[in-house]
């Protein structure tokens, strides 16, 4: 879907992307950029918000009400503090908001920001929100090219945040690690951007580029201690993969001697993928043109994920990201996939797998009044106990003050003591 307000004019709906420039809400740092790539590789200018702030806290209390999450102030408040730049033409912008069914206050994110947009003199500024739902609306012929990088630029970036968290917490030089992750991540988005969109040319490409990204981390020196407490993150996709609107709790875990195992976003795709092929089942479409497609675009997703992972087996070893139908049947006692919806069925499945592949602890990430946040909340002691007692605590965030550092500190001596009477023990 491709927004304008009631301020553009006939020949801009007509070329609603030319001369544009797509700004995208990073839900994390590094997928974002990967993203922005994304555009640029099609011909489309593209980049990421600038960096948020207390100015984002500011815009994004004055143009909510209060009764949206957190996730919404935040993206609200760092579009609105890009359009009151001095240097920025608000009609040649698109704000990049997608969209999604379900029970989350997410869908109404980009009619909300319409609506913002609107009453506050920026009908000409875009809202750019193509998924498959509307056929990728507003990209034309371009689509395609634009959602097999997209998926390609996520799995990259996924591979690349989860290399980040395998090695920080083990680094000898302080911000060794951190260096070399925006050295790959120019290498990843220099690729993008410069490959041919030529399926295996491009897939070839960003395997080469991996492949160097992956070296570059193996050169780094660590010091791994076994001993270093596994905790697995979840919750709320944009609250738990965005650092700012978490105060940046994976780094200050790690600072209190922690190892983070963080829920990325391809999971998410997974997710949506078996919803589509559960409605196809429950609608009697399993064997149609709309089951076809599915079946193949999963396919092609499925080998793209296995090219670009195969070169790190051994960094990931131990660590390994588990199919989305084994998620959803641990759920299942607890959450069943077709009587529950989105990030709360994902949360519990994970939380059980990760507690099986050796975690010390599990920490749920979530905006404050976030439902899902609230229905794995009223699960997880249920859970804790059958697993033995693993600690399992959830931080909500709002954009107040708390006192993060008191409770990571408490929560570190929890995950410790379970770690020393555990029963599943992790490989490495």
């Amino acid at each position: 879907m491709l927004s304008i307000g009631t301020g553009s004019s006939t020949e801009d709906r007509g070329r609603p992307l030319e001369g544009k420039k797509v700004y995208i809400p990073p839900m994390a740092y590094g997928s974002g950029r990967a993203f922005a790539s994304v555009f640029r590789a099609i011909g489309i200018d593209a980049d990421i918000v600038p960096p948020s702030d207390d100015r984002t806290r500011e815009l994004g209390a004055k143009y909510t009400s209060g009764d949206e999450c957190y996730p919404a102030k935040v993206t609200v408040g760092d579009f609105m503090k890009l359009l009151e730049q001095p240097d920025v033409d608000p009609s040649r912008i698109l704000l990049f908001m997608p969209t999604a069914d379900g029970p989350c206050r997410f869908g109404q994110y980009a009619p909300y920001l319409r609506r913002v947009l609107d009453l506050n003199g920026y009908s000409g500024t875009g809202i750019l929100s193509p998924t498959s739902s509307n056929a990728y609306q507003g990209l034309g012929e371009l689509a395609r090219p634009f959602v097999r990088t997209g998926w390609r630029a996520l799995l990259a970036a996924d591979i690349l945040q989860k290399m980040l968290l395998r090695y920080r917490p083990y680094e000898v030089r302080k911000g060794s690690v951190d260096a070399v992750y925006e050295e790959c991540l120019d290498d990843l988005c220099q690729t993008i951007e410069r490959s041919p969109t030529i399926p295996p040319v491009q897939l070839r490409n960003i395997r080469d580029s991996l492949i160097r990204c992956r070296d570059r981390f193996r050169a780094v020196p660590i010091h791994r201690d076994p001993s270093t407490p596994l905790i697995g993150v979840v919750g709320e996709i944009f609250c738990r993969l965005n650092t700012f609107s978490n105060d940046d709790l994976v780094r200050r875990l790690e600072e209190y001697g922690g190892e983070a195992w963080l829920s990325d976003i391809t999971e998410w795709v997974w997710y949506t993928n078996a919803e589509t092929f559960r409605k196809l089942r429950l609608n009697g479409k399993l064997i149609s043109k709309d089951g076809l497609i599915a079946w193949i675009r999963q396919r092609v997703q499925h080998h793209d994920e296995q090219v670009l992972l195969a070169p790190f087996r051994e960094d990931f070893a131990g660590r390994e990201e588990p199919e989305i139908r084994e998620i959803l049947e641990l759920a299942r006692p607890y959450l069943p996939a077709d009587g529950a919806m989105g990030e709360m069925v994902l949360n519990v499945g994970k939380a059980i797998y990760l507690a099986k592949k050796g975690a010390d602890g599990i920490i749920d990430i979530s905006p404050f009044t976030c439902m899902n946040g609230i229905v794995s909340e009223a699960i997880y002691p249920r859970i804790s106990r059958e697993l033995g007692g693993i600690p399992i605590r959830n931080f909500y965030f709002d954009g107040t003050q708390s006192d993060l550092d008191r409770d990571l500190g408490v929560y570190i001596e929890l995950a410790r003591s379970y770690q020393r009477r555990k029963k599943w023990k992790r490989a490495s």
